[in-house]
């Protein structure tokens, strides 16, 4: 377990590391932001517990080797991903905008 020190009396447990498998709901996009950054988003469908529907996640793949995997990804292909929930927030055109969207830190078929 780790831990880290947030002030002198309190000790943080946080963890935000996931494991999700799912089938791709289509093909990835790859988008430039203004920063010069690059970044694939696609969704992913996990089932929920006791096959009561399907969630669809955002998935964003950041690092080189996950923007090239995730854009070879085809639709209904079975995959895992590792990885970590972040909040991602913008300048939209009515004021600030935000979405929830899972980092993909690994990327493997199966």
């Amino acid at each position: 377990m780790v831990k880290k020190k947030v002030t002198a009396d309190e000790d943080d447990f946080s963890l935000n590391d996931l494991l999700l498998r799912g089938r791709v709901s289509g093909p990835g996009v790859e988008k430039q932001l203004p920063s010069g950054d690059k970044v694939v988003e696609f969704r992913l469908i996990v089932t929920r517990a006791a096959r009561e529907g399907v969630d669809t996640l955002d998935i964003a793949a950041w690092s080189a080797k996950s923007r090239r995997l995730a854009l070879g990804l085809k639709a209904s292909e079975w995959i895992e991903i590792s990885g970590s929930v972040h909040r991602r927030f913008w300048q939209g055109p009515g004021g600030v905008a935000s979405r929830w969207q899972v980092e993909a830190a690994e990327i493997v078929r199966i």
